[in-house]
């Protein structure tokens, strides 16, 4: 059950309304966002709701069972905070939402919360943009549990790992590039596959403060799992740290982390239970 002021639901129930429907988007950098279906601005709790008429959500619908409630917002690349260039860096996936409606006569009256979730999919065609939000109940669809595996569940550097990446990164410079997936660095010494699976990061060209995982390194090129959205050129420089495949064998010669190895290499998996003597 929604909670409103009881100047807002007398508002609604009046036969004319002065309702505006507003977005708030908060990116994972920190940059929120604020736009509204009215034809002027709006300031509501110290966040600027630019007027974007462009915007247009589809029917919102929510039920009290655990099943996830989508619902799609389309709208023109018009505004100068939401580009085509940022969308397709990445900017805004993931980023949380929230849509309200307020009495845009009287904002004192407080807001009617509609729905709130993260940005899913985003898909652009003809200068549009459609954004699929992922309600909350989402989250109740990830496992939370872990099963045994081989490799290990931890991620180079996080708190379970204990690595420090700083000993494990180091900077470069782009020689050339063949495509936006490849490039060569000549100044690279390391082993092959010293850096696959590591995360690579963008310090300065057109992709700068772009991050994306790196499939393969040999012979100082650099193949990337996702092509960047921008051109890689000859002078941009990166910062990169080893990766890691999970493997016991790679903590344990590569890292020298195995007290911290988070697998168990050990345990006989399902084919022990077809291995009978005699058979071959």
């Amino acid at each position: 059950m929604k909670s409103i002021s009881s100047g807002l639901a007398d508002h609604i129930a009046g036969d004319v309304t002065s309702l505006a429907t507003c977005w708030r988007i908060a990116r994972r950098d920190g940059v929120v966002l604020g736009f509204t279906t009215h034809d002027r601005a709006l300031v509501i709790d110290n966040v600027t709701y630019r007027a974007a008429s462009g915007f247009s959500p589809s029917a919102i619908a929510a039920s009290n069972a655990f099943s996830v409630d989508n619902l799609d917002v389309a709208g023109a690349l018009s505004s100068s905070a939401i580009t085509e260039v940022d969308l397709r860096d990445g900017w805004f996936d993931f980023a949380k939402i929230e849509i309200f409606q307020v009495n845009w006569e009287d904002l004192t009256q407080g807001k009617l919360d509609l729905v709130s979730g993260r940005l899913g999919e985003v898909s652009i065609t003809d200068h549009r943009f459609t954004a699929e939000i992922r309600g909350l109940a989402q989250s109740l669809q990830q496992p939370v549990g872990e099963v045994y595996s081989p490799e290990c569940r931890a991620d180079l550097g996080d708190r379970r790992c204990k690595i420090d990446l700083a000993g494990f990164t180091l900077t470069g410079l782009v020689t050339a590039a063949t495509s936006n997936r490849a490039f060569t660095d000549t100044d690279r010494s390391e082993t092959d596959g010293w850096f696959d699976y590591g995360l690579l990061t963008w310090n300065t060209g057109a992709n700068a403060g772009l991050s994306v995982e790196v499939k393969s390194f040999a012979g100082g090129v650099f193949t990337l799992f996702d092509a960047m959205p921008a051109a890689i050129d000859a002078g941009d420089r990166y910062s990169v740290h080893a990766g890691c495949d999970k493997r016991f064998a790679t903590c344990k010669t590569k890292f020298a982390n195995v007290l911290n190895f988070r697998g168990e290499p050990f345990v006989p998996g399902p084919d022990s239970m077809l291995d009978y003597p005699g058979i071959g």
